[in-house]
């Protein structure tokens, strides 16, 4: 996405709303009337510029469990109602699998395209019941030396996959913001994958103990996700326009490692995932969870163009700050608490926490305003009402040029 030159809009009247479910719909349709005059795609790449759009950009994320209660609850078609809702962005999930058959074990887990095995796991109940899928098997996480890891049977070949209908996927959006994320269990990633390979525990052992071990499993990882994005990309014929990675790089209070084992096993990767996207006029987003403000400069460095996910419950990552003191370089998408106001607020408290994110992240552009993270079915779909309502409330910019 290129800088676009300044756009200059009318100050747009103010509407009063009252976050009544029978209402939300028409409420969000009188606003987008008034406030919009900017098509998704064109949106996004003026925030990302760090300039103010018609209004700030809206993303959507929730499980497929809280999609079907929204299709149900509206009675309208997914992406029918994500349009209708004024959201932005719309996920591709890339080519076609046409590899070996996944295997199907009679414990009832699963394996990918890696051999790692998952479980289905519940959780929740009633009517807020879901599922995860859970690491249930790491088949590198036995082995001793690296010439066991390099002879693992089971690394997978960017040929696994059909990429022929990649541009015409994309086309289907012809006015959105096109993010291309792959699945979410097999998002580009290197900590992510060596964990679900060697299991949680022993990768983080490894960085101490193992380094050999680490460098040799992290090179599949990389080689894989470069020729597979590579293909994604020249497939796309310039239809994506933002690929998203995620990598857990952070826990509540931290980095999940120290910086120097960053540097040392992840951040050339990362560049060299950023490089390859920038290579295809591809725009970057890299997904994390948890406090990473440390690795911030790094990622900047590196020539990140987003950051998601903003968790601001984690320590330092609240948005002001961040917005503060990186503002200038660096997108932000997220900010909206998905681990106590979400599930547990009231109306009013999201509305609340809404208006603050927005007076924060809306001037001078840069800001994408989305939940941290997925919505669950712990949420209560009023809340879900509550929030849509609130960003197109609040997200209406200056707009002065």
């Amino acid at each position: 996405m290129s800088n676009l030159m300044p756009h200059r809009y009318a100050r747009k009247a103010m509407i009063t709303f009252s976050p009544s479910a029978s209402d939300l719909l028409e409420e969000i349709s009188d606003l987008r009337k008034e406030a919009e005059v900017l098509s998704s795609k064109e949106r996004v790449r003026i925030a990302i510029s760090h300039q103010e759009p018609d209004r700030v950009p809206i993303d959507f994320w929730a499980t497929n469990e809280v999609k079907e209660d929204l299709e149900t609850y509206f009675r309208y078609d997914y992406n029918a109602l994500l349009d209708i809702l004024g959201v932005d962005f719309r996920v591709v999930h890339g080519p076609s699998y046409v590899g070996l058959e996944l295997e199907k074990h009679p414990d009832g887990t699963v394996s990918d395209l890696w051999g790692v095995r998952r479980c289905t796991v519940p959780y929740g109940q009633g009517d807020r019941k879901g599922t995860y899928k859970e690491l249930a098997y790491s088949p590198l996480e036995k082995m001793k030396t690296v010439k066991e890891i390099e002879s693992y049977s089971g690394w997978p070949s960017a040929d696994w996959w059909d990429y022929s209908d990649v541009a015409a996927d994309c086309r289907k959006f012809p006015d959105k913001c096109v993010v291309f994320a792959g699945d979410r269990l097999d998002r580009t990633a290197q900590l992510k994958t060596a964990m679900y390979l060697r299991g949680v525990e022993q990768i983080l052992v490894d960085l101490v103990l193992n380094p050999a071990i680490v460098e040799c499993i992290l090179e599949h990882v990389t080689s894989y996700y470069l020729d597979y994005n590579h293909r994604v990309f020249t497939a796309a014929q310039g239809e994506v326009d933002i690929f998203m990675m995620g990598d857990d790089f952070g826990m509540q209070t931290g980095l999940l490692m120290r910086m120097d084992s960053w540097e040392c096993y992840f951040e050339s990767g990362f560049r060299n995932f950023i490089r390859l996207a920038h290579d295809h006029g591809v725009v970057v987003m890299h997904h994390t969870c948890g406090s990473v403000v440390p690795l911030i400069p790094k990622f900047i460095d590196a020539g990140l163009d987003i950051l998601q996910s903003l968790q601001p419950r984690a320590a330092g990552m609240d948005l002001a700050s961040l917005k503060r003191n990186y503002g200038k370089e660096l997108a932000f998408h997220g900010s909206v608490d998905i681990q106590k106001t979400m599930p547990f607020g009231t109306k009013e408290e999201i509305r609340a926490e809404v208006k603050e994110r927005m007076h924060a992240g809306k001037p001078g552009g840069g800001f994408i305003i989305c939940t941290a993270h997925n919505i669950q079915r712990d949420v209560p779909i009023e809340n879900i009402i509550s929030l849509l309502s609130a960003y197109h409330e609040f997200g209406v910019c200056s707009n002065s040029p």
